[in-house]
């Protein structure tokens, strides 16, 4: 039985789907595999046969994966990452590393998600960190139930809808800072909040928890910004902010780093309006070393 499910996933097809999906097109794994791009093209096309599903969209001049293809792509991950540490093993090479695999929402900014995992970086215990990142929670419940995924970080708990039983570790909550380029900053700053009626604002999707409680902040001050863009990702959030598209909002604790890499200036602060923080696992006592740590400084030193 062994046997016939290993012939029925090739490897080699496997790989060549990987190194695309890392590369961004079939040209540049092309030369990183140094095959010929109708061969790699024509293996790929097989493994979406035997799989039955395309694994890659094309998104202008690049490949961008599918849902399924991002699913492939993280067992893929995790398949020739076990295997070069096989190959590590038998060759006296292995270090015993652990694996903390950590899922990260999208709407967590890159600065908190970094002060979070710091203390598993500084382990003594040698800790190999694997990060994923989705838009939304409920994308990595399959994985957690599975134990492809140790634990998510996310700005909310986990859905009471969700089919897989799991727990959220509050880590702790801040107040949010305004932020905008120069001249933005300086039209808006004086007469904060109400300066905001009216004023270009980078928000979260309306789906969103965040969302969700600026829109209550905004109803609770009279206020009726000119929302410019809704965006979940935090990073392009920052980035459009950077060139005078926006106002845009940010935890509180990476206000100084926020302002440094974005060179943006401070428009005002709401300390009322919350943003929490928690750590999903399938764990109600957690276990893992890695996870207990970054659960533990967060409480004790990152948050208010």
């Amino acid at each position: 039985m062994l046997a016939c499910v290993i012939d029925w996933l090739n490897y080699h097809h496997l790989l060549y789907f990987w190194v695309v999906a890392r590369e961004g097109s079939i040209t540049k794994a092309s030369r990183v595999l140094h095959l010929a791009h109708p061969t790699i093209s024509g293996q790929i096309h097989q493994l979406e046969d035997v799989l039955g599903a395309k694994l890659f969209m094309r998104k202008g001049r690049n490949l961008a994966l599918t849902d399924t293809g991002r699913v492939v792509a993280r067992y893929a991950e995790e398949i020739f990452s076990l295997g070069q540490e096989l190959v590590d093993t038998v060759h006296g090479r292995a270090r015993g590393q652990m694996r903390l695999v950590v899922g990260v929402s999208d709407v967590l900014a890159k600065s908190i998600v970094h002060r979070i995992l710091e203390p598993a970086f500084r382990m003594q215990e040698r800790l190999r960190v694997v990060c994923r990142q989705d838009r939304t929670i409920d994308a990595f419940m399959a994985e957690l139930a599975g134990h492809t995924v140790d634990v998510v970080l996310a700005n909310a708990p986990a859905g009471q809808g969700t089919s897989v039983k799991a727990f959220s570790h509050r880590l702790g909550d801040c107040g949010t800072s305004w932020f905008a380029a120069p001249a933005l900053a300086r039209k808006y700053r004086r007469g904060f909040p109400r300066s905001l009626d009216g004023a270009p604002l980078l928000l979260p999707s309306g789906e969103s928890t965040s969302r969700r409680m600026l829109d209550e902040w905004f109803a609770s001050h009279e206020v009726r910004p000119l929302v410019v863009a809704e965006l979940d990702d935090a990073a392009l959030v920052s980035v459009l902010g950077e060139k005078g598209l926006g106002v845009f909002a940010a935890p509180d604790v990476i206000e100084d780093e926020i302002r440094q890499r974005y060179r943006v200036h401070l428009v005002g602060r709401t300390p009322r309006i919350r943003q929490q923080f928690f750590a999903i696992s399938i764990e109600r006592k957690i276990k893992h070393p890695g996870v207990a740590a970054i659960c533990e400084i967060a409480r004790a030193q990152l948050f208010d």
